[in-house]
């Protein structure tokens, strides 16, 4: 499985390590609002919001240089769509392993 990183941050990034640390702290603060949001509309049914919480995440799962696991969110981002849950285990797992990266950071 494939493991976050930093490698896009720093194409961005440029050698900039002030902005570099911008777009870290940006991550640092949104993916724990994103993931919440996300979890909760799962816990009460709402698929199609979901759906919207997974389509922001794919956002950062993009920057954490997770090429595989951008492709499998995008399913399941419509599978949601249709009350189909078949990826979310799946799903769940990139965003602990997202969550665990971050926290190091």
């Amino acid at each position: 499985m494939e493991e976050p990183n930093l490698k896009y941050i720093q194409e961005l990034a440029l050698g900039d390590e002030g902005f570099k640390q911008k777009l870290i702290n940006i991550i640092k603060v949104e993916l724990p609002v994103e993931i919440d949001a996300y979890t909760m509309n799962m816990k009460n049914g709402h698929f199609m919001k979901a759906a919207e919480n997974v389509h922001k995440l794919k956002h950062k799962i993009s920057i954490l240089g997770l090429e595989k696991s951008y492709y499998l969110a995008t399913g399941f981002e419509e599978d949601l769509k249709i009350e189909s849950l078949e990826k979310r285990g799946e799903f769940e797992i990139i965003l602990s392993q997202m969550t665990k990266f971050v926290n190091i950071l």
